[in-house]
């Protein structure tokens, strides 16, 4: 495996431990104490016996390199955590043991488990989150007059400002916690047995199931969801929607950190950014790793998504394929939001150079402006022909825009000099900018996100 080399630069350490082999241990024994628990509680076992099995439900006290060789056999590490639990509690209670994983199949185990290893990465995960909206808040009311061309297709095409393409990575940031904390609210545990019956629980399948997912603060569904993979499908949609956002952020900071653009630069120290042949690079490091990382949790939620076509009530092989993805895209989520964080925490904003390249176009940018104004004394068609004719000669000889404007006779009989000056001056020509960034920073304050220093 390549986990030690590539893992570190894509995932923090903390992003993953949560969803590491022994953090899913963990998880699979926690699902198995509160089972007995659960069981105790339904009067099927009594409570010492339930805290006898829970007593050695800790993940230090096993093997997981074991466990994982002997999982080869069955298809599964559940059944033989499951002998090793069953013989350390043995030691200390027959009794007990002969009560270890009671009316449980091993997908009952492994899918709650998959609900808690998800709530508490997604603990770490919205931490990141609260910080890069923080972030971006600061840069949105920060630079509010910071004006900055305003592109699409990759070309300049209206003066915006930066405080304004803050908040729009604001309000996604945002609309992603939304996602997580909606999907987080809804984990269900998972109870059902072999066939989904809990048959072997006789009458108190269901008193168990309503136990169960207290002890572990899940939702009871109301039926078994072994082969109705919904619920997994929504959290891979979840994971693919923040990664996307982190991303879609990093793209842009990628893109404005280019030589030739040179609005932004990513934080640096310590060699980040640095070429192993070119040392006067400074490459955006953390924008290209979140990149990196939300093209693969897109491509991981793809597989869960193909998941969701089980056979009857047990799946051959579309449930067992889910394991990976879903941890690999619950860590590399969190590894993209965890990168962003720290870029935008520490973005470098170069004012002077936005200014600069607002003057590349001569003006070109501002020809709506001309028209808009134009179009009140002349209407909207020909003032549009008459600036976009102006506009052609500039870009066919080389001219300036603001000399094309002032020799044309039609446009001058709607414009005098002045309000060509005005209308070409791109801190003139901002809409709604600034009330679209109060509008975002109350979306944050609403969401009890601080982010004033």
């Amino acid at each position: 495996m390549s986990e030690e080399l590539f893992a570190p630069i894509f995932i923090p350490d903390e992003l993953r431990e949560a969803t590491g082999g022994p953090a899913w241990l963990q998880a699979m024994l926690d699902v198995e104490a509160a089972l007995a628990r659960a069981e105790a509680k339904a009067g099927i076992l009594s409570e010492e016996d339930a805290e006898a099995i829970a007593a050695h439900c800790d993940a230090e006290r096993f093997d997981i390199e074991e466990i994982g060789a002997a999982a080869r056999n069955p298809g599964s590490p559940v059944p033989p955590m499951v002998k090793s639990l069953t013989e350390k509690v043995r030691e200390t209670s027959e009794e007990a043991a002969r009560h270890v994983h009671k009316g449980a199949t091993s997908q009952d185990i492994l899918d709650t488990a998959a609900m808690l290893v998800f709530r508490r990465t997604t603990d770490i995960l919205l931490a990141d989150v609260d910080a890069l909206a923080a972030a971006c808040a600061r840069l949105a009311d920060g630079h509010r007059s910071t004006v900055v061309a305003g592109r699409t297709l990759m070309q300049q095409a209206l003066p915006t400002t930066f405080g304004l393409k803050a908040a729009g990575w604001l309000v996604a940031v945002v609309e992603g916690r939304h996602r997580i904390v909606y999907v987080g609210s809804g984990l269900s545990a998972q109870l059902g047995g072999a066939a989904g019956t809990l048959a072997s629980l006789v009458d108190d399948g269901l008193d168990v199931l309503r136990e169960f997912a207290n002890e572990l603060g899940l939702a009871e569904p109301v039926v078994p969801w072994h082969t109705s993979r919904a619920r997994v499908a929504d959290l891979g949609d979840v994971l693919s929607t923040v990664s996307g956002v982190a991303g879609k952020i990093a793209t842009d900071i990628v893109l404005m950190s280019q030589t030739e653009v040179g609005e932004v630069s990513e934080p640096s120290g310590g060699g980040r950014g640095g070429s192993s042949t070119l040392p006067h690079k400074r490459n955006p490091v953390l924008s290209v790793a979140a990149i990196a990382n939300a093209r693969r949790v897109h491509a991981l939620v793809g597989t869960l998504h193909s998941t969701m076509l089980h056979e009857h009530e047990r799946a051959a092989g579309a449930w067992h394929s889910e394991w990976e993805p879903l941890s690999d895209a619950l860590a590399l989520s969190g590894g993209a939001a965890s990168m962003m964080r720290e870029a935008v925490e520490g973005l470098e904003v170069h004012v002077e150079k936005m200014r600069e390249n607002l003057e590349i176009t001569g003006g070109l940018l501002l020809a709506e402006n001309i028209t808009t104004m134009a179009a009140e004394s002349l209407g909207r068609m020909k003032a549009h022909e008459l600036v976009k004719a102006a506009a052609h000669r500039a870009l066919d000889n080389g001219s300036e825009f603001r000399g094309e404007l002032l020799a044309d006779d039609g446009l001058r009989e709607a414009l005098s000099e002045d309000e060509i000056n005005f209308a070409l001056e791109p801190g003139n020509y901002l809409g709604s900018s600034d009330g679209f960034i109060d509008r975002a920073l109350e979306l944050c304050e609403t969401e009890g996100i601080e982010w004033k220093l």
